[in-house]
């Protein structure tokens, strides 16, 4: 095939491929429309009975009970963290920590109360903070803006506060500022991205803390404190760190009660929990498990308490402020009232329908203006509210009236205020279901236009080389037509007559499109393309049950969460089904034993036995091995409970036992030099380091100048916080300058790589005054086999050179006796590249993980060796006329690399959810964070895709045998 058609169906099958996810993405990660409705003092969501008992009144909505508040939030605190066991005689680091709690809600059981505190998924911040000041419901895919934080349009309790002339200041996550835009009377941010930083936000806070509390300029304080977070991220709970950062918020939390008057309230809460391992952002136990503490130095609760009350959902404590500081609930809340602030019967009934009114008023809005919500339930739902609503009209009629005793009013309006408590709870889960759901056509859609795509790269790739048919049928037609079809569908949805969006009708095009492309290339195909032997068939048949399988797993919800395993299994068994094809076409004899009767019974091997069968099981045996010695560098999910992640995953600085830390580092500087050594002895075995090439000389001295600055970079970060305490900014500095000194050196090695390549090194016996080096590309090409194969451009070149050599011979008969010439690293030209460029981006790679994955980063680098040798000898086995061709790779090593990649990803360390993401990586080279988010997107995204960007970038290491390691 010619290379623009080729260009322009990669092209094409890459824009299919985008479309399928974007279509696939609109159907998965839905969002919900937010409301840009404002509640307001002057029209309260109530009938006109209530509105005319309202503008009697001086307050808002409900009766205020305090003037100022203090609100605390300690990021990550679990309710684990804050509860206090007496008799616990052996705690952990992170329990028994905050005393202070536990000493206020057993001598002033009125004043203060420790609740659990239920987040909703997903457990990021941003969807926390989110959470608690708009009491809505954020869907999943809200947790892609955590990293880039947008103004809240919604109504929410900060809005609320300022519009009601409240002086709100704000210390701490300036993740704040992203949310809440000039908002504040008064503020002070600190970067929060790096989780590396256990002081500076914290340490920010408390100097300006104590200050504003003993002025008058304030009425709502917030303090966002990011210290227990970020020990949870860089060392995990059960950590000396973590003790002392609880320490810490247990001290400040002393002397701020000891700043409170009796007309300020204190509330402490965690934003969501953590898991083991310290992390967050999924929906398990420990994750959605955080802390509330209310404290006020006038009475806050009644008398009947129970011990262990019940968990409180996040939402909820949006009405129960709204009402206690006197200002509107937010107009898109779905919490409900925190019971036990309201003792009171009639102050409790009151304080539930006003919350019910709210929240009926927005689902109204709502329903109206997106329509996604089941109009069965929220019929349910109008019913239950009115009926309750005028039920509670009634008893409240007959309270003023006194038609009835008191205590059987009370016994109503107690039934009343469960049935509200139903009303709310049926009413926030019906709002999380809808918010849930999927879209399954366009996931459908998608995955049919996604095995399209694959379907027409399998046809190309077979038939494209022999077609010979017009490219204009085969692309020209359909595009053609595909364009057309989005015109058409264009006009249709600007004149309204369909209602479909951009990315359904991308969808439909694309679909178009490939089904175009399948009619012409039936249609225009010659009857006289070359068949498919049987040995590419059958090997396509192994790869194509392989994929099968591996498609049909990620529709299992128990495959997926077992993956890291399902992947390493269908490798192994698709080699291992290679090699047994070999046998089975006869190119691989095993140990056959003569015929009766014949002279000798000895066994007699074939001689491809005798070389290939030893070496193909040794390689499978080490490939298997490999692969599970790589399984101990797991990590958990948490649908799996009993899974423990792997002591690999913690990095040498939370590591406690001096020995393990010094023999960890040891073994991760040996693992690290082990792959930079057999690097340069795979190039001068091949001959690539004999020239004086700028390239040569730098994988001579800058890999092992890398090496040396990934260890010396590893041996800082690995001591403790407080250790070196007078080079302290030393340390500091060597931390940013090591990873920054390594990635200009990576820059430069790429540079050099595409300037020019691995040299291959010509050694002439005369000609001395011609150069004795030919790069890849040294010169344009002077004809078009130059242009396609580098080889047979060098190979001209010796020829052009041995036939001077010949002549000059010619006229002196001893110098004839001595022409020759000799080529250094022609037989690995193209492979020694690609090895030199992807061992640069490992290390690059390495550097941004935990020191000790290094051991597993060489484990996967033996993987990939093992399987390239299977790959070259099953080659050099089927290498018949009819067989597999030179640069032609077969189906069987493209699904092997692929599961490789899969199977690299989980024995790194990940899991495809967002609490493995190692945040860490965003920091190397960075101690101070960043002014943008494209650098440690850029650097999470490396970290957390690092097998994938590996194996997909050394395909090329299959094109050709000569490209393979002998």
């Amino acid at each position: 095939m010619k290379r623009l058609p080729v260009v322009l169906f990669l092209a094409w099958v890459s824009l299919l491929f985008y479309s399928s996810i974007w279509l696939f993405i609109s159907g998965f990660l839905l969002m919900r429309i937010e409301l840009n409705n404002q509640s307001s003092c002057a029209e309260p969501p109530s009938s006109a009975a209530y509105k005319g008992f309202q503008q009697q009144q001086d307050y808002c909505w409900f009766p205020h009970k305090f003037e100022k508040a203090v609100i605390v939030i300690i990021d990550a605190l679990k309710h684990d963290f804050a509860k206090y066991d007496p008799a616990n005689t052996n705690p952990k680091q992170f329990q028994n920590k905050l005393e202070i709690i536990h000493r206020l809600t057993q001598s002033h059981p009125k004043h203060a109360r420790l609740y659990p505190f239920q987040a909703d998924p997903p457990t990021t911040t941003m969807q926390r903070i989110k959470g608690m000041t708009t009491g809505s419901l954020p869907t999943f895919v809200d947790v892609g803006s955590n990293f880039a934080s947008y103004a809240i349009q919604e109504d929410n309790l900060i809005h609320q506060l300022v519009h009601n002339g409240k002086k709100v200041v704000f210390m701490g996550d300036d993740t704040w500022d992203g949310l809440f835009p000039q908002k504040f009377h008064k503020s002070y941010f600190f970067p929060s991205f790096n989780v590396k930083d256990l002081h500076t936000v914290d340490d920010g806070i408390l100097r300006h803390l104590y200050p504003t509390m003993d002025g008058d300029d304030w009425d709502i304080v917030i303090a966002h404190f990011l210290g227990v977070d970020h020990c949870g991220h860089k060392h995990g709970p059960d950590h000396p760190e973590t003790a002392k950062k609880l320490a810490q918020m247990n001290d400040m939390l002393s002397s701020l009660i000891e700043h409170l008057d009796d007309q300020t309230l204190l509330v402490v809460a965690g934003d969501h929990g953590m898991t083991d391992t310290g992390d967050h952002g999924g929906d398990s136990e420990k994750e959605v498990n955080a802390a509330l503490f209310l404290y006020s130095k006038t009475p806050l609760f009644g008398n009947e308490l129970e011990k262990d009350p019940e968990a409180v959902p996040q939402v909820n404590l949006v009405p129960s402020l709204a009402f206690l500081l006197g200002i509107p609930i937010p107009y898109s809340n779905l919490g409900a009232i925190i019971e036990d602030l309201f003792y009171s019967t009639h102050t409790k009934a009151s304080a539930y329908q006003i919350n019910a009114l709210q929240v009926d008023r927005f689902l109204h809005s709502y329903s109206l203006a997106a329509g996604d919500l089941p109009a069965e339930k929220l019929k349910h739902l109008k019913d239950l509210f009115s009926s309750v609503t005028e039920e509670y009209e009634h008893v409240i009629s007959m309270w003023s009236q006194s038609s009835e005793s008191e205590s059987h009013l009370e016994s109503q309006l107690l039934k009343l205020i469960h049935r509200y408590q139903q009303y709310l709870v049926q009413a926030r889960a019906m709002c999380m279901e809808s918010w849930a759901r999927f879209h399954p056509v366009r996931m459908i859609a998608a995955c049919s236009i996604l095995s399209l795509c694959c379907l027409l790269c399998y046809l190309v790739g077979e038939a494209g080389p022999c077609l010979k048919v017009s490219y204009k049928h085969l692309l020209g037609y359909p595009i053609f037509w595909s364009l057309s079809a989005a015109l058409v569908f264009g006009l249709e949805l600007w004149t309204s007559i369909v209602d479909l969006d951009t990315a359904s009708i991308f969808g439909l095009v694309s679909l178009a499109s490939q089904l175009c492309f399948l009619y012409y290339f039936r249609k225009q195909s010659s009857r006289k393309n070359r068949p498919h032997s049987r040995s590419n068939f059958l090997l396509f048949s192994i790869s194509s049950i392989m994929l099968f399988f591996r498609c049909c797993s990620l529709f299992s919800d128990s495959f997926v969460v077992a993956e890291g395993e399902v992947a390493p299994f269908l490798l192994i068994s698709l080699l291992t089904m290679t090699v047994a094809k070999l046998h089975w076409d006869g190119r691989l004899t095993l140990l056959t034993l003569p015929s009766l009767g014949s002279e000798s019974l000895k066994p007699s091997l074939s001689p491809s036995y005798k070389k290939e069968c030893p070496r193909l099981l040794g390689l499978l045996a080490g490939l298997t091995f490999c692969a599970r010695l790589s399984g101990i560098f797991h990590s958990c999910r948490e649908e799996t409970p009993n899974c423990q992640p792997s002591t690999f995953l913690t990095p040498l600085s939370s590591v406690q036992d001096p020995q393990i830390k010094n023999l960890s580092y040891i073994g991760c500087v040996v693992s690290l030099g082990i792959i930079v050594y057999l690097l340069r002895k795979w190039l001068q075995h091949y001959g690539n380091l004999n020239s004086s090439s700028p390239i040569v000389l730098y994988v001579r001295w800058a890999f092992p100048l890398i090496t040396l600055g990934i260890s010396c970079y590893w041996a800082l970060s690995s001591g403790a916080d407080d250790s070196l305490t007078r080079l302290h900014d030393l340390k500091k500095l060597a931390l940013v300058v090591f990873p920054r000194v390594i990635y200009a050196l990576a820059g430069l090695g790429l540079l050099l790589m595409i300037c020019n390549p691995v040299t291959v090194y010509m050694k002439r016996t005369w000609d001395s005054e011609a150069d004795n080096t030919v790069t890849t590309y040294c010169a344009a090409p002077g004809s078009e086999a130059e242009l396609l194969h580098v080889i047979p451009q060098i190979y001209r070149k010796m020829q052009r050179n041995l036939k001077n050599r010949l002549q000059q011979g010619m006229e002196d008969k001893e110098e004839k006796k001595t022409a020759a010439v000799e080529a250094y690293g022609l037989g690995s030209v193209y492979s020694a590249a690609m090895v030199v460029t992807l061992t640069l981006l490992a290390l690059i790679l390495l550097m941004l993980h935990s020191e000790r994955l290094t051991p597993s980063f060489f484990i996967l680098l033996v993987e990939a060796i093992i399987i390239l040798y299977i790959h070259s000898h099953v080659s050099n086995l089927y290498s018949a006329p009819n067989g597999l061709e030179l640069f032609s790779v077969p189906w069987y090593a493209v699904t092997a690399w692929a599961l490789a990649g899969t199977q690299g990803f989980y024995t790194t360390g990940h899991q495809p959810v967002f609490p493995a993401i190692h945040w860490n990586s965003a920091f190397v080279g960075f101690q101070d964070g960043h002014d943008n988010n494209i650098i440690p997107a850029i650097l999470v995204a490396a970290n957390t895709f690092s097998s994938h960007i590996l194996f997909s970038g050394s395909w090329i290491l299959f094109a050709a045998p000569l490209a393979i390691p002998m």
